[in-house]
């Protein structure tokens, strides 16, 4: 592999051996990032409709998870996630792939959250940075997180942010989420904080998808799914699991979803609690 690609695996090798040795990753017997090559064991995913706790024991699993990784391991720190995301915007805005100015909105909107959200990289903590739904994988009787590619220091709500957008969307599996999570019930500024954090995840999943498509036809506009009705097209066929197409409106979906916060009824008054922290 290339030099910086050799640098990616040997982080996110590491990683993934200290999420093994923390429990939360399977098992790992041998990994060589110079090859790219690891050794882990087979875990047989069930669904995870089939957790015996329901989708409640499911986002409380999952927050325990986290919580072992946020204590029990010590990830590398690569640079400030605001400051990733927006040079990821920019090289977003210069591939040709949207009209030019097309993604303005999400720049001015990225400028508003850096300025308003506090950044101390003392507080980071390790995170996957990933925990989508196929990063999960239920053996019948646990839950493991796997693919620790993107993983580094953070927020320590990066994680938990993610799993609202999908996993604990419901506000039930929210709260059951962030009190297994936190220990105890969030207060204001944890809640303004976390809904600032999934805009992030937002814009970020946008630009790393998207990315992936710089060089094809100029699209001529940001139309996109909402994040219910893109799974709805997924459940019903419309859109192919793990199809390109798929992909793409994925990526669409989650930027307009990031302007689509930016423009919620309180959201200047997120950022006002965020502010003064």
């Amino acid at each position: 592999p290339a030099p910086v690609a050799l640098h990616d695996l040997r982080r996110g090798f590491a990683c993934m051996a200290q999420a093994a040795a923390a429990g939360v990753a399977p098992p790992l017997h041998y990994a060589d990032p110079g090859a790219g090559v690891a050794i882990m064991d087979f875990v047989a995913g069930r669904p995870l409709v089939e957790h015996r706790g329901g989708s409640v024991g499911v986002v409380r699993e999952l927050a325990g998870l986290v919580t072992q990784v946020q204590t029990r391991t010590e990830f590398p720190l690569i640079g400030d996630y605001p400051d990733m995301i927006a040079a990821m915007l920019a090289s977003l805005s210069r591939s040709g792939l949207f009209p030019s100015g097309a993604l303005e909105p999400h720049a001015q909107g990225l400028a508003r959250i850096r300025a308003a959200l506090p950044w101390d990289a003392a507080l980071l903590v390790s995170s996957h940075n990933d925990p989508n739904p196929r990063n999960i994988l239920f053996d019948g009787n646990r839950l493991w997180l796997i693919d620790w590619e993107l993983a580094f220091r953070n927020d320590p709500l990066v994680d938990l942010a993610i799993l609202t957008t999908d996993l604990a969307e419901a506000p039930e599996l929210e709260e059951a989420l962030l009190e297994a999570a936190l220990g105890r019930a969030p207060d204001r500024y944890l809640r303004a904080r976390l809904q600032v954090m999934r805009l992030l995840v937002r814009l970020s999943y946008g630009c790393v998808v998207l990315e992936g498509f710089a060089g094809s036809t100029v699209d001529p506009g940001l139309e996109a799914f909402t994040p219910t009705g893109f799974r709805a097209a997924v459940a019903d066929g419309r859109l192919r699991s793990g199809s390109p197409e798929t992909a793409y409106a994925f990526g669409k979906m989650s930027l307009a979803a990031f302007v689509q916060g930016l423009a919620a009824p309180g959201f200047d008054e997120v950022l006002s609690v965020v502010k003064q922290g």
